[in-house]
């Protein structure tokens, strides 16, 4: 059986990660490349999936025009899209991706997704974090 965690591991090394945390019994790497916004991304491998993680920020005041927005944003989103925690008050970049099959294009392209992501709608993010 393939090692999914240390393929996973050693793509992130490849495109120049930071590994801050890993635990492979749980699965769980947390990465960082604060130049792309990525900070404390968590990476969970889970066979036969691998689930990523990037808290954005959390609403303030709860509005339906900036659930509105992130949703219509989600639209324009490459790879993965935005989320809410159960409490309906972090919002959170996700992506999934097959590991049984992940190369090091795949994982990159999810990776750059949300880099894309945070350089063209930081204007909004920041303001929907403010109000």
């Amino acid at each position: 059986m393939q090692d999914h965690f240390q393929l996973i591991k050693d793509y992130l090394l490849q495109l120049n990660y930071n590994i801050l945390h890993e635990n492979q019994e749980q699965g769980i790497i947390m990465i960082s490349k604060e130049n792309e916004g990525i900070k404390n991304m968590i990476l969970g491998v889970a066979p036969p999936i691998l689930i990523m993680e990037q808290h954005i920020f959390n609403i303030k005041n709860k509005s339906e025009v900036i659930y509105r927005n992130l949703l219509q944003k989600n639209r324009d989103i490459v790879h993965g899209a935005f989320v809410l925690d159960e409490s309906g008050e972090k919002v959170i970049f996700r992506d999934t991706l097959q590991v049984e099959n992940l190369d090091l294009n795949e994982l990159e392209g999810s990776l750059n997704s949300l880099g894309l992501l945070l350089s063209e709608y930081s204007d909004q993010i920041i303001n929907f974090s403010k109000n």
